[in-house]
């Protein structure tokens, strides 16, 4: 049986470049049957028959003249978003997998407001997450955090001389051997929820690259932000409340 790279054979299939190809490949949008491709140079049989997830379009929570607020699909790069609602630019970011409330600013003086608000820990930010284990009571960690980056790519750990962060977890729902939960966090370090969560031996379901169970996507989302006065929600998706 004669055999190709698996994104050749995906551009062939969808009618697309071999470069959007490898992208979704690399975005964790492709399946051969429930398996995930991800090795998007990997050989595989030639007659490979793709499924590939449609992402969702960004929808917009809120906007007016000093902020634009989005409700970001995973898969989606902050990035991408941010060319997209051009000349919005990004006030923070979220990891490509997670979804959730984005906050773009539209002028350089609300800009500058709302940074001195995050320095100042007086922004809420809250998450919802599935982890690996039962978290049967609030936990807090407090623990400073270092990253490095290496091909584009953070790596974050939990260490004595990193910056400091705090993250606090409620446990919502018990489900089989995985807990979902609400985070509250403080800072907001590179992968933070991330790498506190590893640290206490809970891992986000379908977070790989910190100690979790592969899924369809990382079982994490942004859900509710306040800054400034003013409260934005993003619905906590389908697939977290279908989870169980």
């Amino acid at each position: 049986m004669a055999t190709e790279k698996a994104y050749k054979i995906l551009a062939m299939q969808e009618g697309i470049s071999n470069n959007n190809a490898k992208s979704m490949i690399d975005r964790g949008l492709v399946y051969v049957g429930n398996k995930k491709v991800v090795i998007a140079r990997g050989e595989l049989n030639a007659d490979t028959k793709f499924r590939v997830i449609k992402v969702e379009r960004a929808k917009v929570l809120f906007e007016n003249d000093d902020i634009l607020v989005v409700d970001k699909p995973t898969y989606v790069n902050s990035d991408e978003l941010e060319r997209q609602f051009k000349p919005a630019v990004l006030l923070h970011r979220l990891d490509r997998e997670t979804s959730g409330v984005l906050m773009l600013v539209k002028n350089e003086e609300f800009r500058e407001k709302a940074i001195k608000e995050f320095r100042k820990d007086n922004v809420y930010k809250e998450y919802i997450a599935w982890v690996e284990g039962i978290m049967s009571e609030p936990i807090e960690v407090d623990k400073g955090i270092t990253t490095q980056k290496k091909n584009n790519k953070a790596f974050s750990n939990v260490s004595p001389k990193g910056k400091p962060a705090r993250s606090e977890f409620f446990p919502d729902i018990v489900s089989a051997n995985k807990t979902k939960i609400k985070c509250v966090i403080h800072h907001g370090r590179t992968h933070q929820i991330r790498v506190h969560l590893r640290y206490i031996d809970h891992p986000i379901v379908g977070d790989e690259q910190y100690g979790g169970r592969r899924a369809k996507r990382v079982m994490l989302h942004a859900h509710k932000v306040r800054l400034l006065g003013m409260e934005f929600v993003s619905p906590e998706p389908k697939e977290f409340i279908h989870f169980q």
